[in-house]
């Protein structure tokens, strides 16, 4: 009877092996939607759209790029992991939705672990802190002697949990208190530093570096290690005079939701690997500062929680507390 059974079962196991691999041998057959769980405009969105540009060349299907905005890309990043796990519906995740909102938010409408299926990574880079030309400072110091001075008078706008952390992290590193705005995206935060309506922001260097560069903003300093290949004139934070301040770098990566069969998840790792090597995502590379980041579904997993750690530890650092 055991061995009945166990030829059942073996039988079985490969019907359904067989299956998985003609469905993956025929994806994709329809069109591929990549969920942007923040507004138009920002680094997450251009890149996307860059790269659905490649995906359609590759497959010879439509792609479409949706944003769906709120709550630090909690509302696009839960969509997405009650989506059907066919590998039809894919998120592009950041630092935000994937490694600070589980420190951030006291009720995450997903898991960030267990509701994904890693795909691969697409780019990183590091923040610019910006301020509006009316601010009268000219660099760091000047802009914290500014802030302790008159507390609450300088106002950061974050546009995801990234941006907040980083300017969180700069008040807590200088000792200076700021007036905090938040907004759904930074595409939507930046208009209003455009405008004066807020004063500072740390943002992706895709979102500021157009706007340093045509004048309309001023950038006092990146926050990484090194200066922004884009912004070469603009120093450090560390050569600003900020010697124990360090961001941590912002990332995009795709995931599937949990349970998207391993077939398909290889076929697309190969396919959006190709897309963020495309010329067209290279452009934005290239424009934007950020540099390319591609991995392996499992590269990308401890990736994540390595970077969940740090950031945890960030926002530990900066006294923040979920909300």
């Amino acid at each position: 009877m055991l061995n009945k059974l166990f030829a059942v079962l073996v039988a079985v196991s490969t019907v359904t092996g067989a299956a998985a691999a003609d469905y993956a041998a025929d994806f994709p057959n329809k069109p591929i939607r990549i969920v942007v769980p923040f507004g138009a405009g920002g680094a997450g969105d251009q890149l996307a759209r860059a790269m659905a540009v490649s995906i359609t060349e590759q497959t010879g299907k439509p792609v479409v790029v949706e944003n769906k905005v709120g709550a630090n890309g909690a509302i696009g990043s839960a969509y997405v992991a009650q989506q059907p796990a066919d590998g039809y519906t894919l998120l592009l995740a950041t630092t935000s939705t994937h490694a600070g909102n589980a420190f951030l938010m006291k009720q995450l409408p997903y898991d960030p672990v267990k509701d994904f299926a890693p795909i691969t990574g697409v780019s990183r880079g590091d923040l610019v802190l910006l301020v509006h030309p009316s601010l009268p400072v000219q660099n760091v110091l000047e802009l914290v002697t500014l802030a302790k001075k008159e507390p609450d008078s300088v106002s950061f706008a974050s546009g995801n949990a990234s941006t907040r952390i980083a300017s969180e992290m700069f008040a807590n590193s200088t000792g200076t208190k700021l007036l905090h705005i938040p907004y759904k995206s930074n595409s939507l935060a930046v208009v209003d530093l455009l405008s004066g309506q807020v004063k500072m922001m740390i943002a992706d260097t895709a979102v500021g570096a157009p706007y340093v560069r045509s004048g309309q903003l001023r950038a006092l300093g990146v926050t990484g290690r090194n200066r922004s290949p884009d912004l070469p004139d603009v120093p450090t934070m560390r050569e600003a005079g900020i010697a124990n301040y360090e961001a941590l770098p912002w990332w995009n990566a795709i995931y599937a939701p949990a349970g998207t069969p391993p077939a398909i998840v290889d076929k697309l790792n190969k396919i959006l690997i190709t897309a963020a090597r495309s010329p067209a995502a290279t452009g934005f590379y290239k424009s934007s500062g950020a540099e390319i980041f591609t991995t392996t579904p499992a590269e990308l997993g401890r990736y994540q929680l390595a970077e969940a750690a740090k950031w945890k530890k960030a926002i530990d650092a900066a006294g923040m507390l979920p909300e």
